[in-house]
Formats: structure tokens, sequence, C-alpha cells
């Protein structure tokens, strides 16, 4: 079940390509926009000189408060401008309408609850794949292109591990706004909002639309040792979506997951827990295999939950 009402004509299977191509733009448009308003705030909110902002993007760690910066830009710039781009698309380009009333009246206590399961489920089976993910090799032909996948991997790394070397709990709580809520909100609302929905309207397939996005979704992070367990989550958010017909459940479930991620790098820096984003075989397999069963389970009992929420409120309404 989806919930993006629009009759407009650039929304109709014929003008896909078009529609696509209109939604790249107003996504990078809104990008260049909103990172090139916090650049011109990052002088006089973190006593940067703008001369030095080529500095900061390749040597924050000679900056007292570049890891504020680059929160603000992130957090702008990125999350925030996904949430932004959707509206725009969603509102002047398809004239969708987001049913916004009835995404809320599908939303209950106990379908939360089954979430929980479902992404406790997809934590842990997503340690599997991230191993086996970091130890994808390419054929012998290839090593020029694994080399500078590696190399991006490293440099994406660096900048994670820089952004989340929290050194205060106001520092910690910056993170967790930008990292956890405004990613998982403006991500979910462009991805899983719009893009999902559209995608569905143009191949007719649900299935199709919530891999085709989650693939779309892993992609752009650019984190190809990272593929797979986001390309699981991307999926796991987009049946939440289409189950219930409610944005709220895969919006909290991806700030979840990432806030989850946030505290315990904080944890790891405390001495409080061991946690290293760059280490492997942090659960075992056993316990991964019993993760992907939970998570299987509860998606089902989510799906089974809805179906009959749904045709209760049907009932009602002929009564």
């Amino acid at each position: 079940m989806q919930i993006y009402k629009t009759q407009a004509p650039i929304a109709s299977p014929k003008f896909w390509l078009l529609s696509f191509f209109i939604m790249l733009l107003v996504v990078v448009g809104v990008m260049a926009l909103l990172q090139g308003i916090t650049v011109f705030l990052i002088p006089p909110l973190y006593n940067i000189p703008l001369d030095e902002l080529a500095a900061l993007l390749t040597n924050p760690d000679n900056y007292e408060q570049g890891r504020q910066a680059f929160l603000l830009i992130q957090g702008v710039g990125t999350g925030f401008a996904f949430f932004v781009a959707a509206l725009l698309i969603a509102k002047l380009v398809d004239r969708a309408d987001f049913g916004m009333q009835q995404q809320v009246s599908r939303y209950k206590f106990t379908g939360l609850l089954l979430m929980f399961m479902v992404m406790i489920g997809a934590i842990l089976f997503n340690s599997l794949l991230i191993d086996i993910n970091m130890g994808i090799k390419l054929p012998e032909f290839m090593s020029g292109i694994e080399s500078w996948m590696r190399n991006k991997e490293d440099e994406l790394m660096y900048m994670t591990k820089f952004i989340t070397d929290f050194q205060s709990t106001g520092e910690f709580l910056a993170g967790v706004l930008v990292i956890g809520v405004l990613a998982g909100l403006g991500e979910e609302v462009f991805f899983r909002g719009v893009l999902q929905p559209k995608i569905q309207i143009y191949t007719g397939n649900p299935h199709v639309a919530v891999w085709l996005t989650a693939f779309i979704f892993s992609a752009i992070h650019m984190q190809f040792y990272g593929f797979l367990p986001r390309l699981l989550l991307g999926a796991v958010f987009g049946y939440l979506y289409i189950f219930s017909g409610s944005m709220i459940y895969p919006i909290i479930a991806h700030i979840l997951n990432n806030t989850f991620t946030v505290v315990l790098v904080y944890l790891n820096k405390l001495g409080k827990i061991e946690f290293d984003l760059e280490e492997t075989g942090q659960v075992s397999v056993l316990y991964a295999i019993i993760g992907l069963v939970l998570m299987v389970f509860a998606l089902k009992v989510f799906n089974e939950h809805h179906n009959k929420k749904e045709i209760n409120e049907k009932l009602a309404e002929n009564i």
C-alpha cells in the first residue's frame, strides 16, 4: 500500500525518463543552494575564513571547530536538502498529495513494536552482510577499479570517523540531530515518500519499486563496501512503507538505525563498550541467521496486522 496521489501528466509512465531527469535537477539544485548557504555561514559561526574552506574540506583535523562545520554542511546540505527537494517535487512538479492524515491514522503502537522487531533482526543479519561485502574481491583484470573503490572507501571512512569523533556531549547531540534525525527524515521522505511510489507507478510492481529504490538509495552513498547492508536496510524501509501505507514507520526506523550507530560510537569514545566502525565479525553467523528469521517473521506479521486494519477500516466505511 502507498499514498502518493497525483494526476500530473509528468507523473505518468510515458514520461518516466523526463520525470527522473527533473528529479535529479531539483535534488542537485537544492543541495547546491543549501550547501552554498551553509558555506557562507561557516566563517561567522565557526571563525573559519572563507578562503580556507578548501583546506577545511581536505584537512578538517587542523580546525578546532571543523567537526561542527562539517555537521552543519551535512545536516543542511544533505539531510534537510533531501526533505526540501522531496516537497518541491511532490507539490510543484507532480502536484501530489502525501495524504498525511491517513498516514498518521495508519501508524499504531502495535505496528511500532513490530517495527522494532524488524529492525533488530535487520541489524543482526546486516552484520553478516557487512562481513560479506567487505570481503568482496574483484577479478584481476578489474584491479584498477577495485583499487579506486578501496581508496574511495578509505576516504569516506576517514570522514565518517572524523565527524563521529565527538569531543563533548554537545557534539554528540549535534551528531544525533544531523546523522540520526535529519538524515533519517530527509532520505525517507525523498526515497520512500516520493521516489519509490513514482517507480511503482512506472513499473506497476511494488516489489520492483522497493528494491530499485533501495538500490539507488545505497548507490548514492558511494560506499561500495557497505552497499549490501545499506541495500537491505533500504528494502526494509520500503516494505515498512508499502505494508503500512505510512511513512512514519520507515522514518522512525531510519532514525533509530542511524542513531543506534552514533550512540555505539560515542559509548566507545567514552570507553563504555568496544565498537569499531571498520571491524567485521562483531556478530556470529548464528545470531545473524536468527536475525534474518526474526526480520522476515516480523515483517510478515507487520504486513498482516496492517492488512487486517485496512479491511476493518473499509468495513467501517461501508456501515
